[in-house]
C-alpha cells in the first residue's frame, strides 16, 4: 500500500507543512487521495466548460486550481513557496505565469500557432512554471484543454484525449506524456501534439 504523499515516479513531493494541508483527516493511503482528488477535478471540468471562461487569464488560472482542488488541499489555487525538483524558482512564479498568459493572448490574435499547438505550447509553458505545490500537470493539461477548445477550428476543436489513460499512475501512458513534456522542453512540440491526439 501506497501512503497519500509518497512520491512515485515523476511525481513531486509535498512539504511536511504542504502536507498538513491536506483537508480531509481520514486519508491514509495514496489511492483516497486520488479518489478525492479525482471527484474534485470532475466537478471543476463541469464548471469549467459550462460556460466561456476567460483562460488566458492568470488569477481564472489560480481559480481554476482551486475550483479542481479546493475541496482537498486548504493551500489549491495558492502558488508554492518552496523549490522543487521541477519549475521555475518560486519567487518567479507569478511573474512567468503573467508572460506566459501575455504570449499565449498574442499566439492567438496574431494566429502563431494552429489552435492544437498554441494550446499544447500553453500547457507545456504553465506546467514548466509548475506553480502549485501539487496538480500543476492536471491543472495544465485542463487549460490547454479550454483553450483548444475555445480558440480551435471545428472540426479540430474538440478536448484533447491526454493517451486515453489516467496520466496519474506509473505505466506507459504516463512515460509517454512525461518523455512527451521532456521533448518540449528541449523546443520539439511533436511528440506532445501527438501524444495529445493519441
Amino acid at each position: 500500500m501506497i501512503g497519500p504523499f509518497e512520491a512515485d515516479g515523476d511525481q513531486t513531493p509535498l512539504t511536511h507543512e504542504e502536507r498538513e494541508g491536506l483537508i480531509p483527516m481520514h486519508v491514509t493511503l495514496r489511492s483516497e487521495l486520488n479518489e478525492l482528488e479525482q471527484r474534485n477535478i470532475a466537478a471543476a471540468d463541469r464548471w469549467v466548460f459550462s460556460r466561456r471562461r476567460p483562460v488566458l487569464d492568470d488569477s481564472f488560472l489560480r481559480n481554476l486550481h482551486r475550483r479542481m482542488f479546493g475541496e482537498v488541499w486548504k493551500w489549491a489555487g495558492t502558488y508554492r513557496k518552496t523549490s522543487r525538483n521541477i519549475g521555475i524558482e518560486a519567487h518567479l512564479v507569478e511573474t512567468a505565469l503573467r508572460q506566459a498568459v501575455a504570449d499565449a493572448r498574442y499566439w492567438v490574435e496574431n494566429r502563431t500557432f494552429d489552435p492544437d499547438e498554441l494550446a499544447l505550447r500553453f500547457a507545456h509553458r504553465i506546467v514548466q512554471i509548475h506553480p502549485f505545490p501539487n496538480g500543476n500537470g492536471r491543472w495544465s493539461r485542463l487549460a490547454g484543454d479550454l483553450l483548444v477548445v475555445q480558440h480551435g477550428a471545428p472540426h479540430r476543436g474538440r478536448r484533447f484525449t491526454w493517451g486515453r489513460m489516467s496520466l496519474q499512475s506509473p505505466g506507459d501512458t504516463r512515460k509517454a506524456y512525461i518523455a512527451a513534456l521532456r521533448a518540449a522542453d528541449e523546443h520539439d512540440i511533436g511528440p506532445l501534439l501527438a501524444f495529445a491526439r493519441s
